[in-house]
Parts: C-alpha cells; structure tokens; sequence
C-alpha cells in the first residue's frame, strides 16, 4: 500500500495526497479535501512514512509533555486527552512524563526526552503557577500549560481565574443572594489571588460592600473547606451563599452546613470550581460549579507548540487564557429572605 494507491481511490494527485497527510503549510487543499484524503488513507489502512519525512523536514514528529504531578490528579485525563488529539491530528505522537514533584527525576525527562529528538515540549504544572523555565529547555520550543513564565518569551496556557471567580459570584447575585461568603485556598498561588479579585469584583459592580469577615481561608481539600465553612457559617451574620475555591472545599461546606442543620439549598447556596465530576455530580443536591477547561488548554498547548515548531520566524508567543463555563447543578437557589 503506497501513497499512489490512497490517490487513486481518493481520485486525486500524488501531491494532494502528500499535502494533506503531512499537514503542509501554505498549500491551498481545502478542509474538505483534507478531510477527505484522511479518510480514505485511514480506510485503507495507509500511514504515511514519518522517517523519511522527518529526514527531509530534520523532524522526529514526537511531542514531549512533562509534568510536575498532573498525571495523579483527577484533573490529567482531560488535559492529557487535549494534548494527544491535537498531536494525532497533525500527525505527531505524544511522549508523557510525570515527575511527581521530583526536581532531580524532571531534569532527567527532559533530558530523556531530549535525546529522542522530540520536535518540542509542553511544560505543564500542576495548578495554575507562575514559574521560570527550566535551564534544561533553553532553545528548546516549549509551551507552558497550566501555568506562565515570569518574562512572558514563551507562549502559554491558563484558565481564566478572575473571571471564572466573577460569573461564579455573579450566578449567585442573580439568585438573589447579597451576602456572600468564600471559601479561598490558604496556598500562595496565582488561582488563590485571581478567585479573589474576581469575588470582589463581582461583589463591586453589583453594589455589595466588600465585607473581609466572609472570607476564610484552609487547605483546598475537604477538610479543609469544612473548616473554613464552619468559621464563616457559626459568625454573627451567617451568609445565604457561599463561593469555594474548588469543588473539594464545596463538598466540605456541605458537610459544615449539615452539621449546622443548613439544607442546601434552601438554607445556602454553594457553588464551586473544577467540576471535578468525581464530586460535584456525585453530592446530594449536585454541585453547581465552573469547569476548568483541561480539555481545550492541553489541546491549544501542543497546537500552539506544533505551530511555534513549523515556522519559527512567523510566530510571537502568545499568553493565551480560557473561559470556565458555568455548569448548573442544584445547589443554587434564591435565599429565602432576600
């Protein structure tokens, strides 16, 4: 099976059929015949030959993904399904490490990765982080995922965390609820900063005054946001609504408000972020909360990477950040006095 059969049946050129597999820039094959080509090399079971394409192109056609942790989080499978995709469909295979926060063991993966003569890599974290390359990836192309460099010279992909925190709280405001607590993460990083600027925001442009006594902070685990919600829901002015930093707090405010004899969410509303399905469809009633858009950073990461790699002198990096689209679940409703 040859290149020449897949024109054949597909009833184009030779060249067409090279263009199209290969993903060549500059050439004018429309998607549809792109599209087309695929399909029939696919049917009969054709691949194109990608030594000797990258002999010509000095191009191995692997992406290298190295990670501080993401692959034991519930959060990889997702972001990690993105980045495959996009490598697949421009024909490139993607390597992944995971370094489990292991400095020593990371330098080694890159360097592993390295010698494989990867194309590229994207660096991702776990977290939104701000963080400085690693010397290992000096002139080497690299996209960062999850997380930004502090001067900016390499492109990058984060969610969107001050407004994710302010169509959160604006949710709840149209609920009807004025008094808003939030649950935030006791960490020092970005997300921690950016949910609570986009709280204050939210509250700001809606007429509430900024009160600091609803704000409490713990552990971003469950633990840690039943205690933050027990601190705020036993306070003299008790909330109608609560805001959580992650999905993993919001369970832990369910369990506070449970043992406060709140229903959720006739007593208080609560709204998270993550949509970790794990939990947010698994609580009683389900989680209203924002999705962190794993899937569509991990995909934009290796397409801006695969794009940085094919013409290096056309592209500037680019600090690109996501939406995080609401999804409504049952734990919002209007307060009972408003």
């Amino acid at each position: 099976m040859g290149i020449r059969d897949v024109a054949k049946a597909a009833q184009v050129s030779v060249t067409t059929v090279s263009h199209a597999l290969n993903d060549r820039r500059g050439s004018r094959i429309s998607a549809a015949t792109k599209e087309h080509v695929r399909a029939v090399a696919e049917d009969l079971g054709y691949a194109p030959n990608r030594l000797a394409s990258g002999l010509r192109n000095n191009r191995s056609y692997l992406i290298g993904l190295v990670s501080d942790e993401i692959a034991t989080t519930p959060f990889a499978g997702d972001m990690i399904l993105g980045a495959q995709d996009a490598a697949y469909e421009r024909g490139c295979l993607l390597m992944m490490l995971d370094a489990g926060g292991d400095g020593e063991l990371e330098k080694r993966q890159v360097s592993t990765l390295l010698q494989h003569q990867v194309d590229g890599i994207v660096y991702a974290r776990m977290y939104h982080q701000r963080i400085g390359l690693p010397v290992e990836l000096a002139g080497v192309p690299t996209v960062l995922l999850d997380a930004v460099s502090a001067d900016e010279k390499v492109s990058s992909v984060i969610p969107d965390e001050v407004e994710a925190a302010r169509l959160a709280v604006r949710s709840l405001v149209a609920a009807g609820h004025r008094h808003i607590g939030f649950i935030n993460n006791l960490d020092d990083i970005p997300a921690t900063h950016g949910r609570l600027l986009g709280y204050q925001e939210a509250l700001k442009e809606s007429g509430i005054e900024f009160d600091p006594a609803l704000v409490v902070a713990g552990v971003p685990e469950t633990n840690g946001g039943r205690a933050a919600a027990m601190d705020v829901l036993s306070g003299p002015s008790r909330p109608t609504a609560l805001f959580c930093f992650n999905d993993q707090m919001a369970m832990g405010a369910y369990q506070a408000a449970g043992s406060l004899g709140l229903e959720i969410p006739r007593d208080l509303s609560v709204i998270g972020i993550d949509n970790l399905e794990l939990i947010a469809a698994a609580l009683w009633p389900g989680l209203t909360t924002m999705a962190l858009p794993h899937y569509d950073m991990g995909r934009w990461a290796v397409k801006q990477l695969l794009n940085e790699i094919e013409k290096p002198d056309d592209v500037e990096p680019v600090q690109m950040m996501f939406d995080c689209p609401l999804v409504q679940r049952g734990s919002v409703a209007p307060p009972l006095q408003i």
